[in-house]
């Protein structure tokens, strides 16, 4: 038993690490309790100096070869355990991720920072339900055996991709193309934003490409956060049929609560588009046999929240103005104002023809907008005029305006980008699933309404009653659901100066239709 506590006592003292080499180590015995120690005291006998014997040559440098490998491990270790953290870091910093989501689309940035891009696109498909069938079309002017239906069907509203980011942080930049423009439209496929954007003294920027000119708050606002399928009656006619992507060069400047931008942009350069004032078949490039100088416009629009409480509380308030030059061709020209009612089908149901505008030189318009958001609910109207002056012509005004309210179902208040004065992407408080998620819904009305006459024009007046459901099943998806009523429809005889179209046949015709869309971006 002694030789036991003896051995276990030299082991445990061994293991210490004390006797890592080889050494002589005195041991001592207590007179009564016959315990091992390794240190003197009172009643302790010393037994003597001890060596371990198991400790040769060969085991001290296998000991010694043993401390080298392990030295090595915990090197080898400790590299590892950096290597490990790095890649945490790496993997925690968003700006060393492989992409991301975010409101531009797919994100891509350097290392360092100083270039951004981000892959976007959209995808709208639209169906039209017809609920009245008419009768024969007896105007005159009219194609024979036509009728007052319009078209059931479906169609690709917008199939856009393009790509915007920044360089070395004050130049952004945009390029988007459109591969459903086209067709009927008259507008062919093609580019819609393509310009560089300086942000080096924020909030100023200065643009120059291809951009929307800046007039009226929903021609401001992205298709992708309209409240109702189609732009209304007044800002189509005013400013998206006649193309509100335009070539120039602008100022903006973006407060928190106050916008203002403006611009002098030409009409677009290139074959297909309509509404211009160029006689050459390729757009305004007055190289094609004596089209003329291009059309040009000064273009402005200021907005202001006079009342914010919170992003779920405001007013917001805004005018716009611009004076557009007709190309200086004369006749033959595309200009023209027109208004469909419904989406897949597109007939101008009023349509003031090309002819009048042999004779306009300039177009002034003016438009004032307000918009209100309290909770979830929202209210929507403008008002937009445009005056025409010529050689004939004495200052006709047209006009139009539209009025809408809209409410949120499950709570959620519409979105606004202050950068811009417009709408913005709308994020459902609780995305659709399976356990209990229901997206967002909204369900809105408006009235809508616009005269295209006034003196020589002679174009028509048309007024529609709208009901609208959206659902918005995440921020990237919308379905949306419309009922469209015309209230009136009134087409006058024509004018000399107006070219007679099919549109005239539907003088009086109350038409009624469903349109459905399902929307995607990213």
């Amino acid at each position: 038993m002694r030789l036991s506590k003896l051995s276990l006592a030299v082991a445990a003292v061994m293991g210490s690490g004390i006797c890592a080499e080889a050494m002589a180590l005195d041991l001592y015995v207590d007179a009564k309790t016959k315990q091992i120690f390794a240190e003197p005291g009172p009643g302790r006998t010393k037994l003597g100096s001890f060596e371990k014997v198991e400790d040769t040559a060969a085991q001290k440098a296998e000991a010694q070869a043993q401390k080298a490998e392990i030295a090595q491990i915990k090197e080898d270790l400790a590299l590892k355990n950096n290597e490990l953290k790095a890649l945490d870091e790496h993997i925690k910093d968003p700006k060393f991720s492989e992409l991301e989501l975010n409101e531009k689309g797919i994100k891509f940035e350097s290392k360092d920072g100083n270039f951004e891009m981000a892959i976007n696109g959209r995808m709208q498909v639209d169906a039209q339900m017809n609920v009245s069938d008419g009768s024969p079309i007896s105007n005159s002017t009219a194609t024979p055996n036509d009728t007052q239906q319009l078209a059931d069907g479906a169609n690709i509203r917008r199939a856009r991709l393009g790509v915007e980011g920044s360089y070395y942080h004050d130049w952004e930049y945009k390029f988007e193309y459109d591969f459903s423009r086209g067709g009927n439209s008259g507008v062919a496929a093609g580019i819609t934003d393509a310009y560089i954007n300086w942000r080096g003294y924020d909030p100023l920027g200065v643009k120059v490409g291809s951009f929307k000119e800046p007039f009226s708050l929903e021609e401001a606002t992205s298709n992708r956060w309209l409240t109702f399928i189609e732009r209304n009656m007044a800002v189509n006619a005013f400013s998206d049929n006649p193309n509100a992507y335009k070539t120039g060069f602008a100022l903006t400047w973006s407060d928190p609560r106050w916008t203002a931008a403006g611009a002098i942009m030409t009409e677009p350069v290139g074959g297909g588009w309509a509404y211009t004032s160029s006689r050459g078949s390729n757009g305004n490039n007055n190289r094609n046999g004596g089209s003329g100088d291009m059309g040009w416009e000064l273009t402005g629009r200021v907005t202001a929240l006079p009342w914010f409480e919170d992003k779920t509380k405001f007013l917001h308030v805004g005018a716009s103005g611009s004076q557009r030059y007709l190309n200086d061709a004369g006749n033959n020209n595309a200009m023209r104002y027109q208004a469909a009612i419904t989406n897949v089908d597109r007939t101008a149901i009023i349509d003031t023809g090309t002819g009048i505008f042999d004779n306009v030189s300039t177009i002034t318009r003016m438009g004032g907008e307000s918009a209100l958001v309290y909770g979830p609910f929202s209210a929507q109207a403008e008002y937009i005029q445009a005056d025409l002056s010529g050689r004939v012509n004495n200052n006709e005004s047209l006009n139009g305006y539209y009025g809408y309210v809209s409410y949120f179902l499950t709570g959620e208040s519409r979105a606004y980008k202050t950068k811009t004065g417009a709408w913005d992407r709308l994020k459902p408080k609780r995305h659709f699933d399976m356990k209990g998620g229901l997206g967002a819904w909204e369900v809105a009305a408006g009235y809508d309404y616009l005269d295209l006459n006034d003196k020589n024009v002679r174009g028509g007046r048309a007024a529609v009653a709208k009901f609208g459901l959206n659902w918005y099943p995440n921020s990237h998806i919308k379905m949306m659901a419309n009922y469209i009523h015309a209230l009136e429809i009134q087409r006058p005889g024509t004018s000399s100066l107006t070219a007679p179209t099919n549109g005239a046949g539907y003088d009086g015709s109350k038409l009624d239709a469903f349109e459905l869309r399902g929307q995607v971006d990213f």
